[in-house]
């Protein structure tokens, strides 16, 4: 399999749409399909189930990514590094970043990078499902997380952002005509299920099983990215808490985002392997912005 077919494939399973995985790439819908095809005949198995409205992954197609992403991640930060070294450019931090907060903290790069020209930020996105894999293989030096962080090899530095956190739903979902929701008026509803891979005190804290009173919470579809959560969202087949943020940068036809009354914020932190924190690792994990 090419590079770029690689490319094409993990794009378009972030994505699942063929036009935007063309847009994000510059290059033509016909290409993304012509390269889905090939590589479905090279594999031997479908990898994408499609239909006139969506996109979603096979069981190979998941299994596929999965295997991909982590050493095609670790493939682009060393080769990105190599040019960089050839061609005597400046120094890269490999950042993770989760959605669209490498937008909203552009204020903290901007700090960092003023006080060090010399060093190039270089944003890797990270998901929900794996949030501490980028970390552990290397493939970024520091990464934006959301509180809780309790792993015993990563240290933690200030919190960095503080954000309120809202309820997204379906347009078709009774909630979605609130004003505003509280943690008890979540009984009943379904929350998505994000996988084996995060630790479970990490997972409860933002995908609960129960209201504050006890009364059941139900898991639904699995997902893996922020677009595939969307995309079941819309569908009216599962809520999720998202930041405030989110209103902004991920407003989509058929998403309702509602304010929670009683959430505690949340709260963004810069994370790094312990025993690697460099100099410019302390100094841009220690800029702090105002609370939205």
């Amino acid at each position: 399999m090419e590079h770029r077919d690689i490319e094409i494939f993990l794009t378009l399973a972030e994505e699942l749409h063929f036009g935007r995985t063309a847009d994000r790439l510059h290059i033509t819908q016909s290409r993304v399909s012509h390269a889905i095809r090939k590589q479905e005949r090279l594999i031997g198995a479908a990898l994408f189930e499609r239909t006139s409205r969506t996109v979603i992954l096979t069981p190979i197609g998941e299994k596929l990514r999965a295997d991909l992403e982590r050493g095609y991640g670790q493939i682009k930060s060393a080769i990105t590094d190599a040019r960089a070294a050839a061609n005597g450019r400046p120094t890269t931090l490999n950042v993770g970043i989760m959605g669209a907060m490498g937008h909203v903290i552009a204020p903290v790069f901007e700090t960092f990078e003023s006080a060090h020209p010399d060093v190039e930020i270089a944003l890797r996105e990270a998901h929900f499902s794996d949030p501490f894999g980028p970390l552990r293989t290397g493939e970024v030096d520091i990464q934006l997380l959301w509180l809780p962080v309790e792993e015993t090899d990563l240290s933690v530095g200030p919190v960095v952002y503080t954000e309120p956190w809202r309820l997204a739903v379906s347009d078709r979902n009774p909630l979605a005509a609130r004003a505003a929701v509280s943690m008890e008026d979540l009984a009943g509803q379904t929350f998505f299920d994000i996988g084996d891979v995060p630790p479970q005190y990490w997972v409860a804290d933002k995908v609960p099983t129960h209201t504050p009173s006890g009364q059941p919470l139900r898991r639904g579809p699995r997902v893996r990215t922020f677009q595939e959560m969307l995309a079941a969202i819309a569908a009216d087949r599962a809520v999720a808490f998202c930041c405030e943020h989110t209103v902004e940068y991920y407003g989509r036809p058929g998403v309702t985002y509602v304010p929670l009354s009683d959430a505690a914020p949340c709260q963004w932190v810069f994370v790094w392997r312990t025993g690697f924190d460099t100099a410019l690792v302390r100094e841009l994990s220690g800029i702090v912005m105002e609370t939205a």
